[in-house]
């Protein structure tokens, strides 16, 4: 028999999604068998799979010992410092460097920011993973491994919960800075398209009419300068949407490919710049709409602004 005390980070979940994060080894098909049956019970009465948990609830699992096991624990180490742009006691806002992958998709070891994250957590004692049963640091929102700028993450489930709802309902208000190749005109507009995402190929392309895995991508932007001598724009970009690639595809199809960008557009010359990847950061956050929320309200206009990233350097 497993005994199980449902901790603050464990509540407000259903059970049965609680247990598959738990028990990486128990089989949802087992698991179903198991609440059916009667072998798993919440404060010693009969369960259902959506019932939702509250803190203190007593689970106990009557089940083979094999298939109890929480998995592998991971160890966490802080390979490089991580630059906070923000932080409290619900959430911490990070400057992520250009050629980091802000989470693994794979099991293999590898320097990630979420990695860093947990480690700068566990260090300050304010995240303790061999005490919570199935939360752990989470990323809130992601950019791209050659982007840099600014990657919110969560240090507990309220908090994790209510900032998801946050970036799904658009109530934080991101921008970027990029650097593209020759003069826009407008110099201040929209670029409206519909983008296909290859998951394959890790690419998009520009559709003339709605199809598989195609959606709406609106880009807003504005010029900030220009550099005669280069041939280069320093935009502000707001992005109305959020598709996967959507500034990098979208001002190369209108003929203004990123500075450094090798996979929208041949960047030989731009690596002999030295900008091997594409100029981008995500260099803003305000939150516009945070009152209605229980924890994170007091976000309320909070403004975070990234660290000035090294392409501003061009337009001195």
């Amino acid at each position: 028999m497993e005994e199980l005390i449902i901790g603050k980070n464990d509540a407000g979940q259903r059970i049965d999604k609680f247990l598959i994060k738990k028990y990486k080894n128990l089989p949802t098909s087992l698991m179903y068998k198991l609440i059916r049956k009667k072998k798993i019970t919440l404060n010693r009465k009969r369960v259902k799979e959506n019932d939702i948990l509250t803190e203190g609830d007593l689970i106990l699992i009557f089940a083979p010992t094999d298939v109890l096991t929480a998995g592998k624990s991971k160890t966490f180490t802080r390979n490089k410092d991580i630059k906070v742009a923000y932080e409290d006691e619900n959430i911490i806002i990070v400057n992520k460097e250009s050629g980091l992958l802000v989470h693994s998709d794979t099991e293999e070891a590898e320097d990630t920011l979420i990695d860093r994250i947990t480690a700068y957590l566990i260090e300050r004692e304010e995240y303790n993973p061999e005490s919570e049963h199935s939360f752990a640091p989470a990323l809130c929102n992601r950019i791209d491994r050659n982007t840099e700028g600014l990657v919110i993450a969560a240090k507990n489930a309220n908090a994790l919960r209510e900032m998801n709802e946050i970036v799904k309902q658009r109530q934080v208000e991101k921008l970027y800075l990029t650097v593209v190749h020759g003069i826009i005109s407008p110099k201040n507009g929209e670029i409206k398209l519909l983008l296909q995402k290859d998951s394959e190929k890790n690419i998009v392309k520009v559709k003339q009419g709605f199809g598989k895995n195609t959606k709406p991508a609106i880009t807003r932007y504005k010029t900030i300068d220009y550099n005669k001598q280069k041939d280069l724009s320093l935009l502000e970009v707001e992005l109305i949407t959020g598709r996967t690639h959507q500034i990098r595809a979208s001002f190369a199809h209108i003929g203004h490919p990123l500075l450094g960008d090798g996979k929208y557009a041949v960047n030989k010359k731009d690596r002999e710049m030295g900008y091997k990847s594409q100029a981008l950061c995500a260099y803003s956050l305000k939150f516009t709409d945070c009152r209605q929320y229980k924890t994170l309200n007091y976000l309320q206009g909070l403004v975070v602004t990234a660290t000035q990233p090294d392409f501003l350097k061009l337009f001195n």
